[in-house]
């Protein structure tokens, strides 16, 4: 496990629902990360640091950080996190590390599939207000799947700041376009992601054409079993794994996943 080598002040403290939540602290002087990277975020117990990975979640040009959290209630950190108040103090590992950014993606992509669960949605809430996403591509599509339309909030809230950021907001308004979908009750947009592309029905909702090996790339976070359904799927369609030494058609968190 990564020593802490920051403590750091929560700021902000909002909470969705019962299951999820975003913190917000003071950022380290110093710190630098690529969009899409995570690091370990914990607490100082009596007993010793308690750190888990944490995807970055607000953008590298951001004076603070954030962070979005599922709470498990018997689980070792969260259970502790959950009850974090604003001026309560955390620490952070030294450095941002990952594979899940733009550097595993082939050249020659014109559109951009971002492909979440739960909150695997964090880093594409950091890559969503990256200038050089929408330098790259033509199109983001955005694609998150909860099991009810209230976790689907803080998605929303992040798409909504990124269409109205100064800084890249013009482009995300014209090129950026969310999916939400859910899984245990009535939504205009129903249904597992994997089976909506499988399906084609993510296409057919959104007005565009199937996958393009040649032009498509991926970017997927959520659970091991959505990230291995989705690679399937992406794999029958001509995309390749990408990695940082051999960029390909999509990519995921090798470190979460293996």
């Amino acid at each position: 496990m990564a020593a802490p080598a920051h403590t750091l002040t929560v700021t902000h403290v909002e909470h969705y629902t019962e299951s999820y939540f975003r913190l917000r602290t003071t950022r380290p002087e110093g710190l630098r990360f690529v969009s899409g990277q995570f690091i370990m975020l914990g607490m100082a117990l009596d007993s010793g640091p308690l750190m888990r990975a944490y995807s970055i979640a607000s953008p590298a040009w951001d004076e603070e950080l954030e962070f979005y959290s599922i709470i498990i209630q018997d689980g070792a950190l969260t259970s502790r996190l959950q009850h974090i108040k604003e001026g309560s103090e955390v620490i952070l590992s030294a450095k941002a590390v990952g594979s899940l950014t733009l550097r595993g993606l082939a050249s020659g992509g014109r559109r951009l599939f971002l492909l979440s669960t739960g909150t695997g949605f964090a880093p594409f809430a950091c890559l969503i207000r990256d200038e050089e996403v929408y330098n790259s591509f033509d199109q983001v599509i955005l694609t998150q799947t909860c099991r009810y339309v209230k976790d689907l909030q803080y998605g929303f809230d992040r798409v909504a700041e990124a269409k109205a950021c100064p800084l890249v907001g013009e482009e995300a308004s014209a090129k950026l376009v969310h999916y939400p979908t859910v899984t245990r009750e009535p939504y205009k947009y129903e249904g597992r992601i994997t089976h909506l592309m499988e399906s084609g029905k993510v296409f057919e909702d959104l007005g565009i054409p199937g996958f393009d090996p040649a032009t498509d790339r991926a970017m997927i976070c959520g659970s091991h079993a959505m990230l291995l359904d989705t690679q399937k799927v992406l794999d029958a369609v001509g995309l390749t794994r990408g990695s940082l030494s051999k960029p390909g058609g999509y990519v995921w968190e090798r470190a979460f996943t293996g």
